[in-house]
């Protein structure tokens, strides 16, 4: 390995990752870390090893399991500057903030004003506001949604009517998504890997994928809102 500008022993290495020895021990078992420098029967560990564990528990965050975590790294060389594994992860991070609660029942329903009952949970689960977990919990997915949830079921919204919308919502983000994620890859990262990575590329990368989170989100939701509006007004003028 290179000299780098920084080098820790396997003890300061864990500390700045955040894990134990034993964790990185075992992830250089797994091949997950390329080797360390060694000064005399000491191991040394640069930034690549440090910015490799960063991935690896970013990934888990993500809930890769071990066998998705060392596919992914597969993919990545062996070769990859600590800049490079920034920007991997920088490609990793949500779209938007992570805003999911565990709530167990009692709480759910102080938050609701009242007791809620079976139907009532089994429609706000149909309305994507919550996921039942293992046990007696659940999983809030979105809490300022609680309230719009409620009121919609007041209204007497049929329940197959509810799952059904999810369903639909489901399938087209789910595709949409696919889509300009195979459009991002192909103009945009395609070229910068063919090009060598370069350090100006990169940054360039890291850039476009921050920019492109807001106007696309906005564009979904603006997109969304005059589709309806179109489809309102066919449905009125009978075209």
């Amino acid at each position: 390995m290179a000299e780098q500008e920084a080098q820790y022993t396997v003890d300061e290495l864990a500390v700045r990752a955040g894990v134990t020895v034993r964790t990185v021990r075992f992830y250089a078992g797994r091949n997950l870390l390329p080797p360390p420098r060694l000064r005399g029967r000491v191991g040394l560990y640069g930034p690549v090893h440090l910015a490799r564990l960063e991935l690896i528990r970013e990934l888990q965050a993500l809930g890769f399991t071990l066998a998705a975590v060392e596919r992914h790294l597969q993919r990545i060389p062996h070769d990859a500057s600590a800049e490079d594994l920034a920007l991997q992860r920088a490609l990793l991070t949500p779209w938007v903030a992570e805003t999911r609660e565990e709530v167990e029942l009692h709480e759910l329903s102080r938050r609701a004003g009242r007791q809620l009952d079976e139907d009532t949970i089994e429609q706000l689960v149909s309305l994507g506001v919550l996921e039942r977990t293992d046990g007696t919990g659940f999983t809030l997915l979105n809490p300022t949604l609680l309230a719009n949830g409620l009121e919609i079921i007041d209204l007497g919204m049929p329940p197959e009517m509810l799952h059904a919308a999810k369903k639909v919502v489901e399938r087209h983000v789910v595709a949409m998504a696919a889509e300009l994620q195979e459009l991002f890859e192909d103009n945009v990262l395609r070229p910068y890997v063919e090009q060598g990575r370069k350090a100006g590329d990169r940054e360039r990368v890291r850039q476009i994928t921050d920019k492109l989170k807001p106007v696309t989100i906005q564009a979904l939701v603006s997109g969304f809102e005059r589709a309806v509006n179109h489809t309102l007004r066919r449905k009125v003028s009978g075209s």
